[in-house]
């Protein structure tokens, strides 16, 4: 934040803990800060600090995208990719998302380490696979899901424990109160917390979870949850 009051700087990437620490930091100590992973909705972010007379800007940030593709019959997933980036010393910090469908992989890079990519990767294991410059819409998706849902008594964090690990809200509030539940990234012991619709919410062992709706109330009064389980 020092360093862009002269000029932009950048943070990143981010995880997803990361930049919720970093929008916590901004609450108390506002900047004219970006978040920005090269496309809407992506999960590892850079944070982009800009001088106050300087408008924030996405064409400004730090970041490229590649392509690799192999043949469709060659199964290559988030892991495989990820090890043999990190196989060549490559810190985590200057990878972003690592988006994979059938015959192709679209990852967003730190501009200094395109070339290093672009001329270093030619495998993935054992398998071969071609990298190019830029990218090309629609990117594959960054996640599938898998539909849940239920009825709870409220809106509660442990009543919502419950329902998405199966257990009883017993259970639920020893979770919370363990330490490994997340609301929107960040740790959360209050058992009242409370949850609302777009919420992602994370259970250590048990996986992670975004809210899509709250409501309606059943005729018993009981509410009515749908969500989405990541895969």
């Amino acid at each position: 934040m020092n360093i862009a009051k002269r000029r932009p700087h950048f943070l990143g990437f981010l995880d997803e803990n990361e930049a919720a620490f970093c929008q916590e930091i901004l609450k108390r100590e506002p900047a004219s800060c970006l978040f920005w992973g090269g496309y809407n909705g992506a999960e590892r972010v850079i944070a982009g600090f800009f001088p106050d007379y300087l408008e924030p800007s996405v064409e400004a940030f730090p970041l490229k995208g590649l392509t690799f593709t192999f043949r469709r019959e060659d199964k290559l997933g988030h892991r495989d990719f990820l090890g043999s980036f990190m196989g060549l010393g490559i810190k985590r910090d200057v990878i972003g998302d690592i988006l994979i469908e059938e015959g192709r992989c679209v990852v967003f890079v730190r501009e200094e380490m395109e070339k290093y990519l672009l001329n270093n990767v030619n495998k993935i294991g054992r398998v071969g696979v071609k990298a190019t410059l830029g990218l090309q819409k629609p990117f594959p998706a960054i996640r599938k899901y898998f539909a849940m849902g239920g009825v709870i008594a409220s809106d509660r964090l442990d009543c919502l424990i419950a329902l998405l690990c199966h257990t009883s809200r017993e259970r639920a509030s020893r979770l919370i109160t363990s330490g490994v539940v997340a609301l929107n990234h960040q740790e959360v012991l209050e058992l009242s917390a409370r949850v609302n619709e777009g919420d992602i919410v994370s259970v250590r062992g048990h996986g992670k979870f975004i809210i899509d709706s709250l409501g309606p109330l059943t005729s018993k009064g009981r509410l009515t949850v749908k969500c989405r389980k990541y895969q």
